[in-house]
């Protein structure tokens, strides 16, 4: 049922209060429709509206967490065969899960939550989408169905983020962590009739019938809340009260204080009570650490003892780009990043959520440092992490070549995010936002050749030193990091063209493999790094993609036309059967010094 009211279809006195009402809710929405247009254009004006609304739903529904676009991108399902599913994310601790994971360090204290998203233009909310929740629940909490069963309703995609979450869950499962289910359905409309609310309480039972212990989350998005949640941004300054006055030589080089634990806690904490995750410095904020620190913390947190917290922890390290002392012995930090102290700030979080009683006459120990600029903050990050068994590749993005490749991009008007989400935060367009893993897969799909690599382990090419190495390596001319990613854009934005007639699905699949065939092509044969830095990327024109695009996609769907294929071997081995031009050799091999690009 539609509970939309059409304000064209009534006439009403201009003082009633519901002619002011309908006014208010046409307002909104055509606030939000300027604000989806308008945000679409700098973002990506070659996406559809309806595409990018789902897009803009599922961005405002994961608003508290620390997800970038490629992120959000990679969960959006709606292409056939989604059960009316727009999108689907899998998130264990906070972290987005997007493929196999390794949970082994994780003991105790988990929560796993699945979000599950339904974006449609219409103007009101109707019952449809709810009873689509309804269906696709049957199956999304049935962890005993599998991939055949479910790839009879589902589309690839579907599957592979149902199974994913029937696995993590089922793995996780003798560590007893905490389930939560949250249904978003995001429309133009303002506010659901009683029907509509009434589906959503036979969903929370169907829910509970299959996971009794599950929780259970609804959340209808119009157009109110939509441009509520656009508009609201982290704030820039934080308050931070001290116990005493703090330590400092000079106040534009930062302070050494001791805080009281109650207020560190606020600080850590937004208004809703959640942990304040976009405080903690990107490159550190996942990290779980040992289960034993956390114990031990916990421990000193809970047991009443003679000495201050401060005497047995190590505190916390806050980097920031201004720190005033205002009156009352309280600092303003301005955009602090917590970058040491990760496991003693999750510990005092757990601590003051999970006590009836806690301790309130106890301080931690803070540094705030204002480094000069970003070589001396990763230097920072470095040094205060270094006597930690934090893993090296998650430090990664302080590294000097990072920092080269975010300069020599942001010359060529794009701008490189090694800290997640910095320049998303800061309102630069997502079409010129180029993130780590992105150019990791543009540079192992072109340089490196192995574009199944790219396609199938997007968010863990850069785990060990061995594949980091490959990838980003200081004896590349810094203009091959460009050239890949450049041409990996063009190569996209082709692929989204009308005329090339590639949906969605097959988009993501085939990309890395054109992005490889096609630079190889213009080049007339494989490359080194140094000839790709020479690579003239504007000889990579639609004619030239075009002509990849038919090579890749015939032995593609030769093979099965699925996700499965463009994860796999025989693509490409099929695909380096063919010369840059043309058709395989007489006898089916590759021509030689053409298997390969030496690194």
């Amino acid at each position: 049922m539609d509970h939309h009211i059409d304000p064209s279809t009534f006439v009403f006195d201009i003082a009633t209060p519901l002619h002011a009402e309908v006014i208010m809710v046409s307002n909104q929405r055509t606030i939000l429709n300027q604000l989806l247009e308008q945000y679409r254009l700098a973002l990506d004006p070659d996406d559809t509206p309806d595409h990018f609304f789902e897009y803009f739903a599922a961005e405002q529904a994961l608003k508290d967490f620390d997800i970038s676009s490629d992120e959000i991108e990679s969960g959006l399902v709606g292409d056939g065969g989604d059960g009316g599913i727009d999108g689907l994310y899998l998130l264990v601790n906070g972290q987005l899960i997007q493929e196999e994971w390794n949970f082994a360090d994780l003991r105790k204290n988990i929560s796993v939550e699945l979000i599950v998203v339904q974006a449609k233009t219409h103007n009101g909310f109707q019952e449809t989408p709810v009873e689509r929740f309804i269906t696709v629940s049957e199956d999304l909490l049935n962890l005993d169905s599998d991939a055949g069963e479910l790839s009879e309703i589902f589309n690839e995609q579907v599957v592979e983020l149902m199974t994913r979450f029937h696995a993590v869950y089922k793995e996780l499962t003798i560590k007893n962590p905490s389930l939560k289910l949250t249904f978003v359905y995001a429309c133009k409309g303002d506010k659901p009739g009683r029907t509509v609310q009434r589906k959503v309480g036979l969903l929370k039972q169907a829910v509970e019938g299959q996971l009794p212990a599950c929780m259970f989350d609804f959340r209808f998005l119009g157009a109110n809340e939509l441009v509520e949640l656009f508009r609201r941004q982290p704030p820039r300054n934080y308050l931070l009260p001290l116990a005493e006055n703090p330590i400092t030589v000079s106040a534009k080089s930062g302070f050494v204080c001791l805080a009281n634990l109650r207020d560190f806690f606020a600080f850590i904490t937004d208004e809703q009570g959640e942990f304040r995750s976009h405080v903690f410095e990107s490159n550190v904020r996942d990290y779980q650490g040992a289960t034993e620190v956390n114990e031990e913390i916990q421990e000193t947190l809970t047991t009443p003892l003679s000495e201050d917290f401060w005497w047995l922890n190590n505190g916390v390290s806050i980097i920031a780009s201004e720190v005033t002392m205002s009156g009352g012995k309280t600092l303003t930090i301005e955009d602090p990043q917590i970058v040491n102290g990760l496991q003693t700030s999750r510990e005092v979080y757990k601590y003051f959520n999970e006590t009836e009683d806690p301790e309130t006459d106890r301080n931690i120990l803070i540094k705030v440092m204002v480094p000069d600029d970003d070589e001396s903050r990763d230097r920072i990050i470095k040094a205060t992490n270094s006597q930690t068994s934090i893993q090296r590749a998650s430090l990664r993005a302080t590294d000097k070549i990072q920092r080269d490749i975010e300069d020599y991009l942001k010359s060529h008007g794009l701008y490189y995010d090694r800290r997640k989400n910095f320049y998303k935060n800061a309102g630069i367009p997502r079409a010129v936002i180029i993130d780590i893993p992105y150019l990791a897969q543009a540079v192992m799909a072109i340089l490196l050749r192995r574009p199944d690599t790219a396609r199938g382990r997007p968010s863990s090419l850069l785990k060990t030193d061995e594949d980091y190495a490959k990838v980003f390596n200081a004896d590349y001319p810094v203009h091959v990091y460009y050239v890949c990613v450049q041409a990996m854009r063009k190569i996209e934005q082709a692929l989204k063209s009308n005329s090339l007639d590639v949906v969605r699905k097959d988009r993501s699949n085939l990309r890395f493999y054109v992005g490889m065939h096609a630079v190889a092509g213009a080049a007339k044969h494989p490359l080194p790094p140094a000839e790709i830095a020479k690579f003239d990327v504007d000889r990579l024109d639609d004619a030239a993609i075009k002509k990849s695009l038919a090579v890749v996609k015939k032995l593609y769907e030769d093979l099965g036309a699925t996700d499965q294929v463009a994860k796999g071997p025989q693509l490409l081995q099929d695909i380096l059967r063919y010369p840059a031009h043309g058709e395989p050799s007489d006898d089916g091999t590759i021509p030689a010094g053409e298997t390969k690009v030496e690194v």
